[in-house]
């Protein structure tokens, strides 16, 4: 049992809309027996209704006639008995009127296994333009008992009603105007521990409405820190002055993870549960602003196991391999501008901050000096500098290609920086002889004097300069240790270090298509294999490379993007990338995944003493930010 959730954290939760027959509860209770079948085939654990699913939104005066009220408890019968026949397990939560007190009450009812969990009145009763529930119901102010007889069962009834499952379900309802006002019930229900937000709406549609409402829901699973899934009736209401669109919504994380409309049916999205706990305890801003006493009063209502416990264990059908990529063309070329200008938005603050006039980089004609320099020209464009106060300094070395160094060459001469090559080889040699150290030995002492060597250089150049020392490391090298200590891990300002491997190559390729000029270059720099380029070629000619010593960065970034955004452990990364890399083979995911956790947790101290850089994104490894690790600790996950 994971923490607050079921074993493997995931439910599947959907929103569905019939056929409505206004006036007609036993037709719509057939329809709604219909769609727990649909849901059943989704394996769903959640189903919402639309708000009067029963009886249709549009009856006007019927509801005060008893024609309609007298039939709404069969209907509701029949509905309770397909639960416990068609659907075990599953909570459906579906809008009908309820007779109480002498009122009327536009409710959301909670049904599982043939039982009434809950009833919840709605709180705001639109009485403008085309609406008039106060014509015919109460609202939740005017309840004065906290529970309610329906079909023979007394159940808890009121606003203040969180309903519980095992599954990890903590599910809080409200009714369409409820998430139009200034403070929506679901603000209260999400602080007292509700992770998913239901709404049962029969909003009609008007020109624009379709997005305003979509804007409310991204906006409240945003807030929240939870899943907001909203169901508005559709086909059948009355269109004698109104139209309504069956609009179905899923939110989670600020997005709409899945939406339909104009039609009846179901959509179901398969949410994380573990991610929405871990994400309340590391930010705890969803119960900002309320009163204890606000919470503490909220009713905890129990229900039994869904068929994510009762089951099979719920996995996802399809995930994301590169989560630090987006996918969209569009949206990634926009993603990679803004990423580009905050990192030169860094760079231009530390320059105007120190006074400091000129920098240093070392160019190797791989991405993450490219990535870096093209970051730099950008901050001195930006405070109006001259490109020759950059200096850029190549530094063959015993695996420096032709390719790599000619690529420095040719970038540094088309960005027109100051440029300078320096060859490492004598230095080293003449340290492998002060130390004692066989020329020829290719160990890791052969690797890192080359890259204490550079760093030596690049430093001193800088002090002969007025200048400072800007870092290339990337945050996909800095997880995994992949930096020689006092040679590449240091430097003055580290541009790169919240730009995962995965995305410098998207950057690097989207400043070409931006730039023309450099597209040649850039398009070299990219389809060269990543390499230290420490070692010699080995007899074949091949180079050092850095994937088949340490594994494929592309897991490596789904492994940090899953650990550090979510909390995942290790067993459930693992699992998640086997669904994300179907063709790779699962020893390799599970060898890489060794290596990534191992080195993440062993190399914390290279991490501890990192230089400063810009945040750019969710996930960042900066120790006096985003991370905090004790240098010395095992590795918890290897």
């Amino acid at each position: 049992m994971r923490i607050g959730v079921n074993e493997t954290g995931f439910v599947n939760i959907s929103s569905a809309c019939f056929q409505t027959h206004v006036g007609e509860p036993a037709r719509n209770a057939d329809e709604i027996v219909g769609m727990l079948e649909k849901a059943v085939a989704a394996r769903t654990d959640l189903l919402i209704l639309p708000e009067l699913a029963l009886t249709g939104y549009t009856c006007g005066d019927l509801f005060v006639r008893s024609a309609l009220l007298s039939r709404v408890p069969e209907a509701l019968d029949t509905v309770l008995k397909a639960t416990a026949k068609t659907a075990p397990g599953m909570i459906v939560v579906l809008g009908a009127p309820v007779a109480a007190e002498g009122k009327l009450f536009n409710c959301a009812l909670y049904i599982q296994d043939g039982r009434i969990l809950a009833c919840v009145p709605k709180s705001y009763l639109p009485n403008y333009h085309e609406y008039y529930e106060e014509r015919w119901f109460s609202t939740e102010s005017d309840r004065i008992r906290d529970m309610v007889e329906i079909n023979g069962q007394t159940v808890p009834f009121g606003t203040d009603i969180i309903v519980e499952s095992p599954s990890g379900l903590r599910v809080g309802a409200e009714i369409c105007e409820d998430l139009w006002v200034g403070v929506s019930p679901h603000a209260r229900l999400a602080a007292a521990g509700a992770n998913v937000l239901v709404n049962l709406s029969a909003s009609n549609e008007t020109a624009g409405k379709s997005r305003k409402r979509r804007s409310l829901a991204c906006v409240a699973s945003g807030r929240t820190l939870g899943v907001y899934a909203y169901a508005s009736s559709g086909p059948g209401e009355s269109t004698t002055d109104l139209v309504f669109s069956g609009h179905l919504m899923i939110a989670v994380g600020s997005r709409i993870a899945a939406e339909s409309m104009w039609k009846p049916g179901l959509i179901t999205v398969t949410c994380d549960l573990e991610k929405i706990e871990l994400e309340r305890i590391r930010t705890r801003t969803e119960s900002k602003g309320f009163a204890p006493s606000d919470l503490t009063n909220i009713r905890r209502v129990p229900a039994g196991p869904t068929p994510a416990v009762t089951g099979e264990p719920l996995w996802p059908a399809t995930v994301e391999s590169t989560p630090f990529v987006p996918k969209d063309d569009a949206r990634r070329t926009e993603r990679c501008k803004e990423i580009l200008g905050m990192q030169a938005a860094g760079l231009v603050g530390r320059l105007t901050g120190t006074g400091i006039p000129r920098v240093v980089i070392g160019i190797s004609g791989g991405l993450d000096s490219t990535l870096a320099l093209l970051a730099i020209c950008e901050a001195f464009d930006t405070l109006g500098r001259p490109r020759s106060d950059i200096i850029g300094i190549s530094m063959p070395g015993f695996g420096t290609s032709a390719r790599t160094k000619e690529s420095a060459r040719t970038l540094m001469t088309a960005l027109g920086i100051t440029q300078r090559e320096i060859d490492i080889r004598p230095a080293c040699r003449q340290h492998f002889a002060d130390i004692g150290h066989p020329k020829d030995k290719y160990d890791v002492v052969f690797e890192n004097v080359q890259a204490r060597e550079r760093t030596q250089i690049l430093m001193d150049v800088a002090n002969a300069s007025q200048a400072i020392v800007i870092g290339t490391s990337d945050m996909s090298e800095l997880a995994l240790g992949w930096a020689t200590f006092n040679g590449d891990h240091m430097s003055m300002y580290a541009v790169n270090a919240g730009v995962p491997k995965t995305l410098v190559k998207h950057l690097v390729s989207t400043m070409g298509l931006i730039h023309p000029e450099l597209k040649d270059v850039l398009d070299v720099i990219v389809s060269t294999e990543i390499s230290p380029e420490l070692l010699p070629p080995d007899a074949s000619g091949r180079i050092q490379s850095t994937e088949s010593t340490i594994g494929s960065y592309v897991l490596h970034d789904f492994f940090l993007f899953h650990m550090m955004r979510f909390g995942y452990a290790k067993e459930k990364i693992v699992r998640l990338a086997k669904i994300a890399f179907p063709a790779t083979d699962p020893a390799e995911i599970e060898r890489t995944a060794a290596t990534f956790f191992r080195r993440f947790y062993q190399q914390q101290y290279k991490r501890s003493s990192m230089p400063d850089g810009p945040k750019i994104g969710s996930v960042a490894l900066s120790p006096r930010g985003d991370l905090r690790l004790p240098s010395d600790m095992r590795a918890i996950e290897g």
